[in-house]
């Protein structure tokens, strides 16, 4: 017999209750495991469902502009080829729509280009004084005339939008109307350019940059104008 065998340690295959008490404590360990494991699966596959839902709901909401009015004017000058001055110009007004409505950003934009073209329309007349070649001071007499007819016709649209209660401010006709009327304004400001450029004027350079602001205007408005039917639904108003 070996009495030192063992001596100062306790075998676990000899001690049946440690070893039953063990085994137990383990199995507890992992349920809790298997326990946590579940509970956090399921609530991570309900917060992707209901991220899903909420996206889902987020899409068939309108209107798909924010109400802000910077947000709103942006929205607009979107559909221009010249969306900086668009802004820049409306802005300058320091007016701002009351509710989601892109037609008072169309008046503003008429506003601001006829107010653009009436600053840059007396430049002619102060050039012809300064120059002695006939051809350009032919060609300037013609811009002042051009200059004339363009605000003439930015005056008339911005009188069809100059409506009383109950009327619509854009219908068909004044949809066309204004079209033709900004369309030809542009065309005057080009045939003044294009005279002093065919008379070899020294000053074409000058008049040209002078002018370019009016007429990213002039492109400006219209191209809100022209666009007024899906600006309308994108702000969830119904069509005229």
């Amino acid at each position: 017999m070996n009495l030192v065998k063992g001596y100062g340690k306790i075998n676990l295959s000899e001690d049946p209750a440690s070893s039953l008490s063990t085994r137990r404590a383990a199995h507890k360990r992992r349920l809790a495991i298997a326990l946590s494991l579940t509970l956090f699966l399921t609530l991570l596959i309900c917060a992707l469902v209901g991220a899903f839902i909420h996206a889902s709901n987020s899409k068939d909401r309108t209107p798909s502009v924010s109400s802000n009015s910077a947000d709103l004017l942006k929205a607009v000058c979107a559909v221009t080829q010249y969306p900086e001055s668009c802004f820049d110009s409306i802005s300058s007004l320091h007016s701002s729509p009351q509710k989601p409505d892109p037609e008072p950003f169309l008046n503003l934009s008429l506003q601001a280009t006829i107010r653009e073209l009436t600053n840059v329309s007396s430049l002619p007349k102060s050039l012809i004084s300064k120059v002695n070649d006939p051809g350009t001071v032919s060609a300037l007499k013609d811009c002042v005339s051009l200059f004339d007819d363009a605000l003439s016709q930015l005056n008339q649209s911005a009188e069809l939008l100059q409506v009383g209660p109950g009327e619509k401010a854009l219908t068909d006709k004044k949809v066309k109307d204004m079209q033709t009327w900004i369309s030809a304004s542009m065309t005057d400001q080009d045939t003044c350019l294009e005279g002093l450029d065919e008379m070899g004027s020294p000053l074409v350079g000058e008049v040209k940059a002078r002018v370019q602001n009016a007429k990213e205007y002039m492109s400006n408005t219209l191209a809100i104008l022209s666009n007024m039917p899906s600006l309308l639904q994108k702000f969830g108003i119904t069509l005229h």
